[in-house]
This record gives structure tokens, C-alpha cells and sequence, in this order.
């Protein structure tokens, strides 16, 4: 989740869709229809190449692609994958050129924001999957509460609704690690609300221990540590309403002052390391590995570095409660696979999407330490961290709970603005009430001109 970046020059390509949008051969692609007939039987398509762009790069994510990609050219002896694997970052900065020329991939994780996703499926760059869905029963694989994180409607305005344009992998969630080592050793409990969380980060700075590791240069991080308060202290409904960009909503509110006001109080008192701003998000994963903090708040995907590292003294839990109030936290799920509208074998590609999320695809998501996104309940995942993470997930999924939005989701531009927002109120050089005015500012002037 790095995965739910939106850098910068995708922000401002949604803002001047003119200049950003596709070249003039794509301008004249008509719209899809979503009625569209589809072929299923993969090997009647003669010999096929298809081109899929990916940022699964590291560990365990390699491993399961590479698996089901030698798995789907066994099974599917015509089709020859031509596989491009690129970092987060990376794959952010190059994907918009890439599916607006001639030579478009078949196949690519699109980030679900507004920024590329909802930019995508207006410039009509991606292939409504409605059609497909329909073929390959994946209305009933996916349910409602993942399907919303790939839907858009036609025009991209909406988030949350409408056609589905991507199919996920692996789910996702937010929530506190914790070094079991440190916390024996300063005599600190795991915490099991809220409340103990804050105590035992009050404990840990009071013994001269680093309470939280944070690495903020790509800004992003700060938004993961915001949501992780946001979620204990603002209404369920209302964190959805801001993250998926509904009119009527507003961040000024004196739940999010609440949640802005501790964070601020909590780099006041020294609870995360020095130069957060000045950090990466890698250099803080890793400092944390070697014992130099106690908790960190990130995301599942760092489990399958952790674990390797840390062994068993690496611990996971969903962000733990204020007594009476439900468990919720920041996820969804991993980048959707989607199909481009300058796709040569679209039926294929489609095959591809259901081989890679199908019911054995997340055995061997499972298998590679990866965290499924659908049928998660039927795994079984290894001992530690693995499993730890996985309980948390479903925890989170479970009745009464809530697995909520990514703040960036909210504007085409929400990540630079938040991110850079939050630098100044974790540097002390915004107040909460001056870094919630920022973030309304920005979201006004979205709404109101997306109507």
C-alpha cells in the first residue's frame, strides 16, 4: 500500500485533463458497451501475447505472480504473458502515458483513486468488467464491500458506484505492530483499547524509548497514522462519506478536530522518532525491525518484510477500541487488475483477471504471505505474524465492524494536499484547525465542481 499513493503529477494530470488526457487516437474511442458479448474459451483465441503491467516487486508479491502467470500459460498453452513488473511509484508515474498510446498493455493495476482510476475511466482508458462479471460469476466472488473500491460510474465521477473496472488480489488493512521483545522488556502490556494503546505509548516515551516509528518523506505514511485515530473517534459513516468524496460532507467537524489535535499532541510529546519528515517509509520499517522503536502503524503489506526480520518478536493487531465502540480501521483492498481500452485481446485479459482471483489463486496468496481478499476465512495462514494478520482482517470484516476508505481517496489531489498538510502539523508549523481548512478547502472545491 505505499499501495495507496497518488503522487503528485497524477494529481495534477486530473486537474488539467486536457493537457493529460489521451492522445487524440483515445479521445475518439467510443464509450464501451457493457452488454458486450465475451468468449470465454480462452484456447479457441489462437495464439494470444498479453502485455500486463504490475508493481507486485517484492517478496512474497513476486513470488504469487510469478506462480499464477506460469500456472495460466500451462493451462492456457496459446497465450504467452509478457509481464512487466514496476514499483508503486513507478508504475504511477508511467501508467497514464502508457495506456493512452498506440501500444496500450492488456493488462495493469491501476491505483483505485480518483486520481488514475476515476482520471482512466473518464478519458474511457479502462474496459467496463460488467460484462465479464456476468461470464465469470464475479458478482459472486467479490462481495458489495470490495466491489465498491473498483467501481466508478461511466464518467468517473462517483467512487463507490456504478461499473466495476478492476478486480483486487489481496485485501488490506491498517493497524498497529509491535515489538513483543520491547514491550516485556519496559513491562508494558499488549494493549486491548484504546486507551491502553495511548498508555502504553505515554509508558514507553517516559522509560526513554522511541513509542512509534514513522518515515513521512512520501507523505503518504502520515495519512495511515490520521486514519488510524480518525477511525476511533469520528463516525464509521462520516469517515466513508469524506473518503469517497460525497457532497454534504465536511472535515471540519469536531470529531476530525479531535482526531487532527492528537496527532499534533502526540508529535508534541515526543512519541515519534526524530525527522519523521525526513524519513521514508523504508528506513522506518527497518529501524523498527531492529528494535529501535515499539510500535509502528502501517499497513499488512509490510508483514511479509517483518516477519524474516523480526521472527516472533513481530507482532499485528487491528487498531484496539475505545471501550464500547466497535473495531474499525483504514483498508480495503491491494491495486485492482484492470483491462485498458486499447486491449488487442480483451477476452483474454479477462480470463487472466479471473485466474488470478479465483479460489486457488488466493491458496497461493496465502501460500507467498500474501493476504486474500475474498475467501481469507477458508485459508490457513502460518504461524506468527502471518497469522496474526489475517485475524486482524477478518476482524475487521466481520458484522458491526469497519474496514474503512483511504483518506487520499477523497480528490484527485487529496494526497499531495493531505500529505503535505500533515508534514507541517506533525513539523509544527500548522495547528489542527489550519490543517483541517487546508484539507476542506480542497475537498469544496472538488465537490462542488463534480457536482
Amino acid at each position: 500500500m505505499p499501495k495507496r499513493l497518488v503522487t503528485v503529477l497524477a494529481g495534477l494530470c486530473a486537474l488539467l485533463v486536457a493537457a493529460c488526457a489521451p492522445g487524440a487516437q483515445n479521445a475518439q474511442r467510443p464509450a464501451q458497451d457493457a452488454d458486450r458479448p465475451v468468449r470465454t474459451d480462452v484456447a479457441a483465441l489462437g495464439p494470444v501475447t498479453l502485455t500486463v503491467w504490475d508493481q507486485e516487486v517484492r517478496g512474497g508479491q513476486n513470488e504469487q505472480m510469478q506462480r499464477l502467470n506460469d500456472a495460466f500459460q500451462r493451462r492456457y498453452p496459446n497465450v504467452t504473458i509478457k509481464r512487466e513488473s514496476r514499483s508503486f511509484e513507478d508504475l504511477s508515474t508511467t501508467l497514464r502515458l502508457a495506456i493512452s498510446g498506440n501500444e496500450a498493455p492488456d493488462v495493469v493495476q491501476a491505483n483505485n483513486g480518483r486520481a488514475e482510476m476515476g482520471a482512466f475511466v473518464a478519458a474511457n482508458q479502462l474496459l467496463s468488467l460488467e460484462p465479464w462479471a456476468k461470464a465469470y460469476g464475479w458478482n459472486e466472488r467479490f462481495p458489495a464491500s470490495v466491489k465498491r473500491y473498483s467501481s466508478y460510474t461511466a464518467d468517473g465521477k462517483k467512487f463507490g458506484e456504478g461499473n466495476l473496472y478492476g478486480l483486487p488480489q489481496v485485501g488490506e488493512v491498517v493497524g498497529i505492530y509491535y515489538n513483543q521483545a520491547e514491550l516485556d522488556r519496559l513491562g508494558i502490556a499488549a494493549p486491548r483499547t484504546w486507551a491502553d494503546f495511548e498508555a502504553a505509548l505515554a509508558k514507553a516515551k517516559a522509560a526513554g524509548a522511541v513509542p512509534l516509528q514513522l518515515g513521512n518523506v512520501e507523505k503518504w505514511p502520515a495519512l495511515h497514522v490520521l486514519g488510524t485515530v480518525q477511525d476511533q473517534l469520528v463516525p464509521a459513516e462520516q469517515i466513508g462519506a469524506l473518503a469517497f468524496g460525497r457532497s454534504g460532507a465536511s472535515w471540519t467537524t469536531p470529531e476530525n478536530l479531535a482526531a487532527a489535535r492528537k496527532v499534533a499532541d502526540w508529535a508534541r510529546s515526543g512519541y515519534f522518532n526524530q525527522g519523521v519528515n525526513g524519513t521514508d517509509n523504508n528506513q522506518a520499517w527497518q529501524a523498527f525491525s531492529r528494535g529501535e522503536a515499539v510500535f509502528m502503524i502501517g499497513g499488512s503489506w509490510l508483514a511479509a518484510d517483518l516477519a524474516p526480520a523480526m521472527g516472533p518478536k513481530v507482532r499485528f493487531i487491528a487498531p484496539p477500541p475505545p471501550a464500547g465502540r466497535a473495531v474499525a480501521a483504514t483498508g480495503g483492498t491491494g491495486l485492482p487488475f484492470a483491462i485498458t481500452a486499447g486491449s488487442k485481446q480483451p477476452d483474454a485479459a479477462a480470463a487472466y483477471l479471473d485466474f488470478v482471483t479465483n479460489p486457488d489463486a488466493m491458496k497461493v496468496l496465502t501460500e507467498t504471505g500474501n493476504l486474500p481478499v475474498v475467501n481469507t476465512a477458508a485459508q490457513t495462514p502460518p504461524a506468527g505474524l502471518s497469522h496474526d494478520v489475517f485475524a486482524a482482517f477478518a476482524q475487521v470484516t466481520a458484522p458491526n465492524a469497519a474496514l474503512l476508505p483511504y483518506l487520499d481517496y477523497a480528490t484527485p489531489t487529496m494526497s499531495d494536499t493531505m500529505g503535505a498538510a500533515l508534514q507541517d502539523l506533525l513539523g509544527g508549523a500548522r495547528t489542527p484547525e489550519q490543517f483541517l481548512d487546508a484539507v476542506q478547502a480542497d475537498y469544496s472545491a472538488f465537490v462542488t465542481k463534480n457536482g
